[in-house]
């Protein structure tokens, strides 16, 4: 892939109303947020068939389709739980199926979504793209060291290599950098990619113990038992954002690329637009980094959720 990327990804993630978020937008709610991102030329959507089992997809398909193929980048997932392990092309069915959602013909950016029946996914993914003229940029999603140097020695072997690493990695979840992950990816031309990195929005300034997420919802069984801690937390990054006149949510997005990562940044409201423009114009100071992350480390915090594993 040519295109050049900005320096942060938008996630639909909350798009496939899957009840991850405990809400539900409509097309005609995000559109305005579509609309907002390409005109501030954040045009790199990240998106994956299983959020919502295609709604996820379908609802940026739309918005796609009014624009020339060369002026957005997606970034999409094959999602192993999602495959079937029948068919004896099941790269090219899920494949199918996505373009078929978004409205496209050719990907950007492709992903092994998790390590489930590692190496058995690369290897489809390798085949499938192996002497092809146009070759999304493949990477690979949750997955640890030793899976990452597995997946490249595999495409490797057909032709192609490793391009980008996709991991949860936020201030209070470093494990991918304390595992040599992050290093990796920089000494062998891997772009790697921070999702969650606002904590589903428990970095964001938003909540405290006093205005918890709302129940119901998969991010308030795991944050609202611990609002304490993360008020701490974002007591450090308001003293951070006010250094620089901007509202805690940015600084986050800024300390992930401060440290090298693109960031995965949902966005549900156009204010989430414009938070990432200004993270993006924001160039953190290695003590003002040191500081955030001893604040982080000082909270003791596990969040690794249920589709994850430690980085280790």
């Amino acid at each position: 892939m040519t295109k050049t990327l900005p320096k942060i990804a938008l996630g639909a993630w909350a798009w496939g109303n899957d009840g991850t978020f405990g809400d539900n937008w409509s097309a005609d709610s995000l559109k305005p947020i579509f609309d907002a991102a390409m005109k501030e030329g954040l045009n790199l959507w990240d998106t994956a068939y299983v959020y919502g089992m295609g709604t996820s997809e379908k609802t940026l398909g739309t918005f796609l389709k009014e624009l020339p193929r060369d002026s957005y980048i997606v970034s999409d997932k094959f999602t192993p739980q999602c495959a079937d392990y029948s068919s004896s092309t099941p790269v090219e069915d899920m494949l199918k199926t996505e373009y078929e959602m978004l409205g496209i013909d050719s990907m950007d950016i492709y992903w092994v979504h998790n390590p489930v029946d590692a190496p058995k996914w690369i290897t489809e993914v390798a085949k499938y793209f192996e002497g092809k003229e146009n070759v999304a940029v493949i990477g690979v999603s949750n997955h640890n060291l030793a899976e990452i140097k597995e997946a490249d020695r595999i495409l490797r072997d057909y032709g192609l290599k490793l391009g980008a690493v996709q991991n949860h990695y936020s201030l209070l979840n470093r494990s991918s950098e304390d595992s040599g992950i992050v290093d990796y990816c920089k000494e062998n031309g891997i772009q790697f990619w921070a999702y969650m990195v606002l904590e589903q929005g428990a970095l964001s300034g938003k909540y405290d113990t006093k205005n918890p997420m709302p129940e119901g919802s998969g991010r308030a069984q795991t944050y609202n038992p611990v609002l304490d801690k993360l008020e701490i937390m974002n007591a450090k990054l308001k003293e951070v954002a006010d250094k620089y006149g901007v509202a805690p949510a940015q600084i986050p997005i800024a300390w992930a690329i401060g440290k090298g990562a693109l960031p995965i940044i949902g966005v549900t409201k156009v204010n989430h637009v414009e938070d990432a423009v200004k993270a993006c114009n924001i160039t953190l100071t290695a003590d003002e980094i040191a500081d955030l992350e001893k604040t982080a480390d000082s909270l003791g915090l596990n969040l690794i959720r249920m589709w994850e594993k430690k980085m280790d």
